[in-house]
């Protein structure tokens, strides 16, 4: 971000990012395998999984059990079905709301910051989680994975949610905890800031190429006040 380009929106990831969900991803994940008779993952395993979708879960699953090519596709749409019962049945019971979310929410509102919420995960898992860790209250807009065409880290989703925030691109900072939510951001136009922890697929994140890392979401509005935030 270079003086002179202010920020009037924010647009915040979900997984990873607000919420610690790998509980729920273990429990709806692995009781979904045992249903099709697959050999379970490990919850190392689904870390490195996770942050592309629900369906690219499930594929990483099914592949890490020794199920490929063709032969997936002959369970998937049972594997989806199970999937989708398992978790609306575990949404958020075994899911922790990462220190510092709520206050760095709360002081980015009170900055004048319009907010919305882009996951890949399912829109009715999406608003239920955030309603269930009472996060819902803090966004203007809501979108899931299944909400437009394509999903992060194509960046067709932040560019829809920048026009629902009524925002232009280079004005709307984008905040993850992956290289999927840095390429969406790029390919955007807008600058991104990643967490320090979350779902990266194993990789280091500080090498995902985000104008900063913070470890608390909460350091955000200390953050964006070091930004010249002056009008052009």
């Amino acid at each position: 971000m270079s003086a002179g380009s202010p920020v009037d929106a924010v647009i915040v990831d979900l997984d990873g990012t607000m919420v610690d969900t790998l509980g729920d991803f273990d429990a709806a994940l692995n009781a979904t395998l045992r249903d099709l008779d697959r050999p379970t993952v490990a919850r190392t395993d689904i870390e490195r999984m996770v942050g592309k979708g629900s369906m690219h879960l499930l594929r990483s699953a099914l592949a890490h059990g020794g199920l490929d090519g063709p032969s997936v596709a002959t369970v998937l749409d049972s594997a989806w079905a199970h999937y989708q019962r398992h978790y609306r049945a575990v949404n958020g019971q075994h899911s922790e709301v990462y220190p510092g979310v709520v206050e760095g929410l709360v002081a980015l509102r009170k900055q004048g910051l319009r907010l919305a919420c882009l996951t890949n995960k399912p829109l009715a898992f999406a608003r239920e989680l955030l309603r269930t860790k009472a996060l819902d209250v803090h966004f203007a807009q809501v979108f899931g994975g299944d909400s437009f065409a394509r999903s992060k880290p194509d960046p067709l989703p932040v560019i829809e949610t920048c026009r629902a925030l009524a925002s232009a691109p280079a004005r709307t900072l984008v905040v993850g905890d992956s290289l999927n939510d840095a390429q969406a951001a790029r390919g955007a136009g807008c600058p991104v800031v990643l967490v320090s922890y979350g779902y990266n697929h194993g990789a280091p994140v500080h090498d995902a190429g985000a104008d900063a890392v913070v470890d608390r979401l909460d350091a955000l509005p200390a953050w964006l006040g070091s930004v010249d935030r002056r009008p052009q």
